[in-house]
């Protein structure tokens, strides 16, 4: 099974590199994020065409969030269930595994009220972990727009006092943790930057000014099946590509 998670920054403006990779690589299922489409443009019937269900959740030109799968797709959840207006979390189950989709706020700055929501947004995604099926693997993965530690940062005293690099952001990422999942990259790279985001800005990807903050968080199981995690750093290059990189974990199931 091959999982992957893909900011694209925009399906509108990058299908037919969507569609090109989901041919070349053909993962099982896809989490996508910042579609920036609402339900009624998003193009369930050209990805039915590639062999994909699907499922989204969006309102338009901001976040959008999605899940593709040759695997089928039942017991799909748009938000968290509350008054949220940000369409920023998709879950379902894909052949009994349950995965969700995620886009985490920016967080702006650590005086903005966004970086608030950020962090109430995490607490949330906290609980809804928590009080999973506990029988059920589970892949969480997504845009989490928070380095985890030091070392999925191209340069940590470029980013004291802002966001993606916080203590309280990063704590929330290990209570995420605490309710039995693993940082999957991580755990099979424990040495490797892995950057998946780079700027647009100042030829970033080229010189290796790079973040990882395109993470998938597995259960205890799926992490015993894991047999390979990585980044897929040629879709960062080329004609209009997305400033995120596929991050795809396989699983011998």
């Amino acid at each position: 099974m091959r999982v992957a998670t893909w900011n694209v920054n925009s399906l509108t403006a990058r299908f037919a590199r969507v569609e090109a990779w989901l041919g070349s690589r053909s993962p099982d299922v896809v989490l996508i994020q910042e579609t920036k489409q609402n339900d009624a443009k998003f193009p369930a019937k050209e990805l039915a065409d590639l062999g994909y269900e699907s499922a989204h959740y969006g309102h338009g030109q901001w976040n959008g969030v999605a899940i593709l799968s040759k695997l089928g797709i039942e017991d799909v959840v748009r938000g968290f269930g509350d008054d949220d207006p940000e369409a920023r979390i998709i879950a379902a189950t894909c052949a009994g595994v349950r995965v969700v989709s995620c886009y985490v706020p920016n967080g702006r700055a650590l005086d903005n009220p966004h970086y608030v929501y950020k962090l109430q947004w995490l607490d949330k995604l906290r609980q809804v972990v928590a009080t999973r099926d506990a029988d059920q693997s589970i892949v969480v993965g997504g845009d989490f727009n928070v380095t985890p530690t030091d070392l999925d940062c191209y340069d940590p005293s470029l980013f004291v006092g802002a966001t993606h690099v916080s203590e309280p952001e990063r704590e929330a990422l290990r209570a995420l943790e605490a309710n039995g999942l693993t940082d999957l990259t991580r755990a099979l790279h424990p040495d490797e930057p892995n950057y998946s985001w780079w700027d647009y800005r100042n030829g970033s990807f080229h010189r290796g000014w790079g973040l990882r903050i395109d993470l998938l968080f597995v259960d205890a199981a799926l992490l015993a099946k894991a047999s390979a995690s990585y980044v897929d750093r040629d879709e960062r290059k080329g004609v209009k590509p997305s400033d995120h990189a596929p991050v795809i974990g396989e699983f011998a199931l």
